[in-house]
C-alpha cells in the first residue's frame, strides 16, 4: 500500500465511516486547559507553531477558499498557505499563546466548512516542546475521526510509542482521544528534524 493509499485510509473515507463521533473544529478548545496538565504532569509546553492538513483540489472556488483562509489568518505572527511533498495543503500559523493558536486553526476550517469544503479537512496538528532537552511531541486532530491521538517522532521516521502512550494516559480526561491506534497515522516532515507541515 503505498502513502497515498494509507493517508486518504487512515484520515480519510474509511476513518470517517468507521468513526464514533462527527469532527467538530470546537474541538480544537479542549488543548487550552490540557496545555496546562502537559506543562505541570509532562513538562511539555505549546510549540508557537500550529498546521491544518487538508486535501486540496483543483478548482477556482477552492484556491478562492484557500485565499479567505490565508486572509483570516493574517495578523500578529507567521501564516501561510503551502504544499508539502506529498500533495497535502497546509495552513500554517505562528501565535505566542496557545489559545490564539487554537482560535486560528478554528477560524481557518471554520471557513472551509462553511464554504462547503469540510470533507477536504484531514488533521489538525499541535506540537508541544518539551521544557528541558528532547523532541518536540504533537497532538493530532483527525477531522475523519472526530479524536485526538498522540505522535512523538524519535528519528527519521521512528516512533516513541512509550511516549505515546503516556501523552495518552494522562490526557485521555482532558481530550477527546482516539481508542483505535491503527488511526494514529504518523505524519512525517518532508526532512528529518521539520515540523510535519515542513
Amino acid at each position: 500500500m503505498g502513502l497515498f493509499s494509507t493517508v486518504r485510509d487512515v484520515l480519510g473515507l474509511s476513518a470517517e465511516a468507521d468513526a464514533t463521533r462527527p469532527a467538530d473544529p470546537e474541538d480544537f478548545f479542549q488543548l487550552n486547559a490540557a496545555a496546562v496538565t502537559m506543562e505541570a504532569d509532562l513538562d511539555y509546553v505549546p510549540a508557537d507553531r500550529a498546521g491544518l492538513c487538508l486535501s486540496a483540489m483543483d478548482s477556482t472556488d477552492f484556491r478562492s477558499t484557500l485565499r479567505d483562509v490565508a486572509d483570516v489568518l493574517e495578523g500578529d505572527g507567521f501564516s501561510e498557505i503551502r504544499t508539502d511533498d506529498h500533495g497535502y495543503t497546509w495552513a500554517v500559523v505562528e501565535r505566542d499563546d496557545v489559545t490564539d493558536l487554537t482560535t486560528e486553526l478554528y477560524v481557518a476550517a471554520d471557513t472551509l466548512v462553511e464554504r462547503g469544503y469540510g470533507d477536504r479537512l484531514l488533521a489538525a496538528v499541535f506540537g508541544f516542546d518539551p521544557i528541558d532537552d528532547g523532541r518536540t511531541v504533537y497532538w493530532v486532530y483527525s477531522f475523519k475521526r472526530g479524536a485526538f491521538y498522540p505522535f512523538a517522532p524519535a528519528g527519521d521516521h521512528e516512533r516513541d510509542s512509550s511516549t505515546e502512550v503516556t501523552l495518552q494516559s494522562v490526557l485521555d480526561g482532558e481530550l477527546d482521544v482516539e481508542d483505535d491506534t491503527s488511526y494514529w497515522y504518523p505524519l512525517w516532515p518532508d526532512a528529518p528534524g521539520g515540523h510535519p507541515w515542513e
